[in-house]
């Protein structure tokens, strides 16, 4: 079966009920998943296939003073080993940055570790621009 595409919204909470075991990296907690789904500036591109979700990618649009337009940064995609190598993170990012440009984005954009090939070549497949500067994460435990 050729998995569903859609983006979730406020009140689809159940359909993240059933996900294949290597979607995402932890367990779905259900407060997490509709404090997410019902905040409008969330988004989660879903891969259903068999009533079980095999992939994701999510992503949020924000707005800042200094911007004409709302930017879109996407968080995390992932996709069920079974299921890898079929398109499925393609069609997931797709969704996302249609959703994107729907909302006025002009400009999305990802991290990655350039030593994840898949998601280097996922990106690059979809037309994203390598940042030619070696960008640097800090992470701070709150």
């Amino acid at each position: 079966m050729i998995p569903e595409i859609r983006i979730l919204r406020a009140g689809d909470e159940a359909v993240l009920d059933n996900v294949a075991a290597d979607v995402f990296d932890d367990p779905i907690q259900a407060q997490a998943a509709r404090e997410f789904l019902g905040d409008p500036r969330h988004h989660l591109a879903v891969a259903v296939a068999d009533q079980v979700v095999v992939g994701f990618a999510s992503g949020v649009h924000y707005v800042h003073p200094d911007k004409p337009n709302p930017e879109f940064w996407i968080n995390e995609v992932g996709v069920s080993a079974a299921h890898q190598r079929r398109g499925l993170g393609k069609a997931l990012m797709n969704a996302l940055l249609a959703a994107a440009k729907t909302l006025g984005c002009r400009e999305a954009w990802v991290l990655t570790e350039r030593d994840n090939a898949p998601a280097m070549r996922l990106y690059q497949t979809l037309g994203g621009e390598e940042d030619p500067q070696d960008t640097v994460m800090f992470t701070f435990f709150l």
